[in-house]
């Protein structure tokens, strides 16, 4: 096996999160050793419990039935060892070691990228407020990136795909799971069309602290990430706040103030956010 696949086959089994994969890789960067580790050894080198030594042990010997499986369901499997690994995500603080990728995987490299995210509940001005923006940038051949999310997510991809243009959707779950439940159709056509990814395997069902952990890539894929619409409490800002982190560019919609969906957005504009009313705001920015 070749260090990228002892990287897929350690990724793929239950129990192996971000931080043990690196503890992994700071034992080993071939990740050769951990793979001839008793089950005893695991646990005292890693700090691992039985149960969760024992799933790991059990599912490395399935390695060969899910490179299979993933080959039968059109699944790609990107390291951050391989060429096509997106160039900016690998700049980030933590970015995920294996992407698992449904389509177009030429869209990593796609130079102009924006990531759309906003509130679940948009009102009629926030939507016609994206579209203003996004339409322009689609036409212009951008790529819009986001999370699948009802709401300003999905109208974001929906928005890329009537135009003709491309779309890059994260997930917080596996391929298995599609989330929301509501967006199985969309999550469909993109995965043929325009480029579906996740760091989770396949199998993984959604969970609450799934979503933070998608945030960072939607940010990290790209130079900038445009708010439209977000209450003063919202994984918008988290999203906002990770793409400072990463050094990337905020932009923000603004909306009416007496609406409380603008308050998140609104806030992002006082702390140095670019207030954004067209695509020009965007493209003279990136």
């Amino acid at each position: 096996m070749t260090v990228r696949e002892r990287l897929i086959a350690l990724h793929g089994c239950r129990g192996v999160t971000w931080t043990l994969l690196k503890k992994f890789f700071e034992y080993d960067p071939t990740f050769k050793k951990i793979f001839s580790l008793g089950e005893d050894e695991l646990k005292r080198i890693f700090s691992m419990k039985g149960e969760q030594v024992k799933k790991i042990i059990e599912d490395l010997q399935k390695t060969n039935i899910q490179i299979e499986k993933h080959r039968k369901n059109n699944i790609h499997v990107v390291t951050i060892f391989d060429e096509y690994y997106p160039s900016l995500l690998k700049q980030i603080y933590d970015p995920p070691w294996v992407l698992y990728c449904k389509g177009d995987l030429s869209l990593f490299q796609h130079e102009n990228k924006l990531s759309v995210i906003g509130t679940r509940d948009p009102s009629k001005n926030g939507l016609l407020g994206l579209e203003k923006i996004i339409k322009p940038l689609v036409l212009s051949n951008w790529v819009i990136v986001s999370g699948l999310a009802v709401g300003i997510d999905g109208r974001a991809h929906l928005l890329a795909i009537e135009n003709y243009g491309k779309t890059i959707a994260v997930l917080g779950s596996g391929f298995d799971y599609i989330y929301p439940y509501c967006h199985q159709k969309l999550a469909s056509i993109i995965s043929k069309e325009n480029l579906l990814i996740s760091e989770f395997p396949p199998n993984t069902k959604p969970q609450k602290w799934h979503f933070p952990m998608r945030n960072r890539i939607i940010s990290g894929l790209t130079k900038g990430t445009l708010i439209v619409e977000a209450k003063s409490r919202s994984g918008s800002l988290i999203t906002a706040d990770l793409a400072l982190q990463q050094g990337r560019e905020v932009f923000a919609v603004p909306g009416s103030i007496m609406d409380d969906r603008t308050e998140g957005t609104h806030w992002l504009i006082q702390q140095g956010a670019k207030l954004t009313k067209c695509s020009n705001d965007v493209l003279n920015e990136m």
